[in-house]
């Protein structure tokens, strides 16, 4: 599967930056840059790229407003570069995939890489007329004995990796799902699911609090009283999330 991809950046070294990042993926092809909102919304209706990195605050159509002037159906996969958080809602109104705020992490790269190899793989199972939003996973089936438990998404507070499971934390209970965490990751709607380190993922609506630590981690509490560590990696993405869904913190 070869991923084709839109460079969308003001800033030319913020380009070649996103590029030399991308030369290092070998199903990764560059199909063009673009310095400004009105050619990247161009270049997305003739192109057609399966991904687009497209930086937010540009002379006059900025990314999320050039995202905004295609058909949901038409829009590829946006992941957003910007070194702000307030932007945030927006982001998630037009169903962005990931939201890096610069200068960007190696490894939230990788991370937001890594999600849309697997969206798009669920993409390209279904029917072109499917919404993006309906390929979010709304129930999982976990093993308990012979039988088989539904869980669904609603019900889950956190999430963390077990080698080749994910432990999905739902009500004070753990139940494994035979699937990698990485996997298991670009099946979760991001306006509800957020990664707060390489093995951890939370629900947005169940964090109750967010405390900075002096290494730049942060220690979330969520309301049952469980403590989790955010990698300074993920602090700023999860900040950008719980504003955008109105999280009092």
């Amino acid at each position: 599967m070869t991923l084709r991809v839109l460079v969308v950046d003001d800033e030319p070294l913020a380009r070649g930056g996103v590029r030399a990042r991308l030369a290092m993926q070998p199903d990764v092809q560059v199909i063009g840059e673009c310095a400004d909102g009105d050619a990247a919304l161009e270049a997305m209706r003739t192109q057609r790229p399966d991904l687009v990195f497209i930086d937010v605050q540009m002379p006059g159509l900025n990314g999320l407003d050039a995202l905004e002037r295609l058909p949901p159906p038409e829009r590829p996969l946006a992941i957003l570069l910007t070194a702000h958080a307030q932007f945030a809602l927006r982001a998630f109104a037009v169903h962005a995939l990931d939201y890096l705020l610069k200068p960007v992490d190696e490894d939230r790269f990788a991370d937001a890489l890594d999600r849309a190899r697997q969206v798009l793989a669920l993409r390209r199972r279904e029917p072109v007329a499917v919404p993006a939003a309906s390929a979010w996973a709304s129930r999982f089936e976990v093993r308990l004995g012979q039988r088989v438990k539904l869980v669904d998404a609603a019900q889950i507070d956190w999430i963390e990796a077990q080698g080749d499971y994910a432990g999905l934390h739902a009500g004070g209970r753990l139940h494994l799902l035979r699937e990698p965490l990485q996997r298991l990751a670009a099946r979760l709607d991001p306006a509800q699911f957020a990664r707060i380190h390489r093995s951890a993922i939370v629900r947005l609506d169940r964090v109750a609090e967010l405390q900075a630590l002096s290494n730049r981690d942060s220690l979330l509490r969520l309301h049952d009283g469980t403590p989790l560590r955010a990698s300074r990696t993920y602090v700023d993405a999860l900040r950008a999330a719980l504003l955008a869904v109105g999280a009092s913190i």
